[in-house]
């Protein structure tokens, strides 16, 4: 993630400015971030969908390696979920604890922000960190043993999926709850229109993506229904986290994001197992 500001030119914000932006913010990837500006920043959040589909491409990779090696499946899923982790610097599960901290605390506001703001993660951001990803790594166990196409495409799915919610989350109307950092740059940047556009695009690759898994017949149908209702399932969790915390904090911070990410990641990737194993 960029330090700090960058000079903004004065021509509009490009397509290239918004992927460049959300490589570079939502991953680890070394790509030169030239605008960090609030217009950028909507085009980046329109582009989170494709991030996490590129991230899960690879992380994908990686699990179906290991499975076609004999590894297993939980070796296979333990694989998924640490390489995301490393492809994002482990940012997401990072917010993911911060946000149970600060929401575990049942300090006021500003408190709970500052606690949320602190290096140290306290007992309710352990339990929950360690609960969702033993809810990942379970799901994409069930979802590889189900086969190493079922495993891989859930693993594409849920990073997919996951960052999805952040058009929700970064959508007009929603406050800021600081009046700086990665929130206050990106809260209220996506239009709706916007954001169903790229959902539409996003369910298009998803639903493509789980009937090549399942394959000609009835299984490919019933797959492509699952990825469908997994991107609509991860969203509906995450925006009931982000009703929270806006009532909690008064708005969005990078962390409230990152836990709306694992979230909505979470809860795909469940009922993508659900299926994929039934």
């Amino acid at each position: 993630m960029p330090d700090g500001p960058t000079s903004t030119p004065d021509r509009p914000a490009s397509a290239a400015d918004g992927l460049r932006f959300a490589f570079g913010t939502l991953s680890v990837l070394r790509v030169p971030v030239r605008r960090w500006d609030r217009p950028t920043a909507g085009r980046a959040m329109l582009c989170a969908p494709l991030v996490g589909l590129v991230l899960g491409l690879v992380a994908a990779a990686a699990g179906a390696a290991l499975s076609w090696l004999g590894g297993g499946a939980l070796l296979a899923s333990v694989a998924v979920v640490g390489v995301l982790a490393a492809l994002t610097r482990g940012l997401h599960l990072d917010g993911l604890a911060d946000v149970a901290d600060g929401l575990g605390s049942n300090k006021p506001p500003e408190a709970a922000l500052r606690i949320m703001k602190a290096s140290d993660i306290g007992p309710f951001g352990v339990l929950v960190l360690l609960l969702v990803m033993l809810a990942q790594i379970a799901a994409l166990e069930r979802a590889f043993e189900a086969g190493t196409a079922q495993g891989a495409c859930g693993a594409v799915l849920a990073a997919a999926v996951g960052r999805a919610a952040l058009l929700l989350g970064c959508r007009t109307g929603v406050p800021s709850a600081r009046p700086d950092g990665l929130g206050a740059t990106v809260a209220g940047t996506v239009r709706t229109g916007s954001a169903l556009v790229a959902a539409v695009l996003t369910a298009a690759a998803l639903a493509a993506a789980g009937w090549a898994t399942g394959g000609h017949g009835g299984h490919g149908a019933r797959l492509a229904l699952a990825a469908l209702l997994a991107l609509v399932c991860g969203p509906v969790c995450s925006s009931l986290l982000l009703a929270r915390c806006v009532r909690r904090f008064g708005g969005i911070t990078g962390d409230v994001l990152g836990a709306m990410v694992e979230t909505s990641a979470t809860a795909a990737v469940v009922l993508w197992a659900l299926f994929a194993a039934s």
